[in-house]
């Protein structure tokens, strides 16, 4: 029997809500979602989402509601678990690898991780310093640090970008690969970060100090992290500008809840024409990146996703909540600043997704690269048109 995509949100929100909004202040305060979390997800059906396909049309929805609980530290730790981590591996890694470490993950029983920034190479990869060194039998020799990983203290599997030869140039990934790394080898060591906001990510560091691994562990061939990262990143992209445009969702709930309700003088706060151009201008902005976020659902679902698509969706949508953000602790004045509130909350997450999976500087960069190509025509093609009988502009 199939249900519809309305049924299907409101299963994942009467989900999220049980599972995320009782338990997230508690996993703010501990810095982590716990292991019987983890498991409660996937028992609930939360951590087996469709990455590619029409099924992904449902992950959006996941996504989107995700933003919506209003804990964009319990969205990136599911974000990166869920679809970022597991991506690499659906779409590189060898059979047995896959066997050995998806089923487990979308259980709740095994964790991952990311591990591909560093100190030196964030925005610029090319920077990359971390070495896999190739022994006479076939194992690597790791060594370095990687910075800002989510879920980093409770990780049972890294996905790692390392050099396992040397470049021919510098600032290049050439001669980097992808691998998955487990938590619990000898050498990898975890030393918490304290973030802004994100409280709920477990952030940490994680130090590789001559861990061994496998030659099998490689995902896809040696030597090809650069075009497996260009195909990824895409999917990244889109997944953080659907969690975005979620928060917004959340954050503009909260903001016209409060303005609606709280008094000035003994008038609603929304009674000012300041106030009701900045919440219109806000919605105006959203439903349009609604409309652009389907679109970008969509084209990923038939294996058409662009670069400058997913980049215009990740940049605008992250920036968008980060103004809905402000705007919130804005009008809800003293009340938002405080270190408890959701407006506190969403103004300190904000930060985080306009530099998390490409900085908004970068996307920029990203997107005026394309700007020679020619701008699309307005997407009118359909049965109404294509029934308009012919006729030049003002034929009768």
């Amino acid at each position: 029997m199939t249900i519809s995509a309305e049924e299907f949100r409101a299963g994942v929100r009467g989900a999220l809500d049980e599972v995320i909004c009782a338990h997230a202040d508690t996993w703010e305060r501990n810095r982590g979602i716990d292991r019987a979390g983890w498991q409660e997800l996937a028992r609930r059906g939360l951590l087996t989402a469709a990455h590619s396909g029409a099924e992904f049309l449902r992950s959006a929805i996941l996504l989107d509601e995700l933003g919506r609980t209003g804990y964009a530290g319990v969205r990136a730790a599911v974000g990166v678990h869920a679809f970022m981590a597991l991506r690499y591996l659906s779409l590189f890694g060898p059979a047995r690898l896959q066997e050995a470490y998806i089923p487990d993950a979308r259980a709740g029983a095994r964790i991952a991780a990311l591990a591909l920034t560093e100190e030196g190479a964030g925005t610029d990869l090319g920077g990359l310093s971390t070495q896999a060194e190739q022994l006479p039998d076939g194992r690597y020799l790791v060594n370095g640090v990687k910075v800002y990983v989510a879920n980093g203290s409770q990780a049972d599997f890294f996905v790692t970008l390392a050099r396992t030869r040397p470049a021919v140039t510098t600032r290049t990934l050439a001669g980097a690969s992808l691998m998955v790394i487990d938590g619990d080898q000898a050498g990898l060591r975890r030393e918490r970060t304290e973030l802004l906001g994100w409280h709920s990510a477990d952030v940490c560091r994680i130090h590789f100090e001559d861990v061994m691994v496998a030659p099998d562990h490689v995902l896809g061939r040696p030597h090809q992290a650069l075009p497996q990262l260009m195909r990824a990143l895409d999917f990244e992209r889109l997944v953080a500008g659907l969690l975005a445009l979620g928060s917004v969702a959340y954050s503009l709930d909260l903001l016209t809840t409060f303005v609606r309700h709280h008094q000035v003088r003994a008038t609603p706060l929304d009674s000012r024409q300041v106030v009701q151009h900045k919440v219109a201008d806000l919605y105006a902005d959203f439903e349009m990146l609604q409309q652009y976020g389907a679109h970008a659902t969509r084209l990923h679902s038939t294996g058409e996703l662009d670069t400058r698509t997913a980049c215009v969706l990740k940049l605008k949508s992250t920036e968008l909540a980060a103004e809905a953000a402000r705007s919130c602790v804005q009008f809800h004045g003293a009340r938002g600043y405080t270190a408890d509130s959701p407006a506190a909350r969403v103004y300190r997450d904000a930060a985080a997704a306009t530099i998390a999976a490409g900085p908004s500087e970068l996307l920029r960069d990203m997107i005026y690269e394309t700007v020679r190509r020619p701008l699309p025509d307005l997407p009118l093609a359909g049965k109404g048109v294509d029934a308009m009988p012919p006729g030049g502009p003002g034929g009768s």
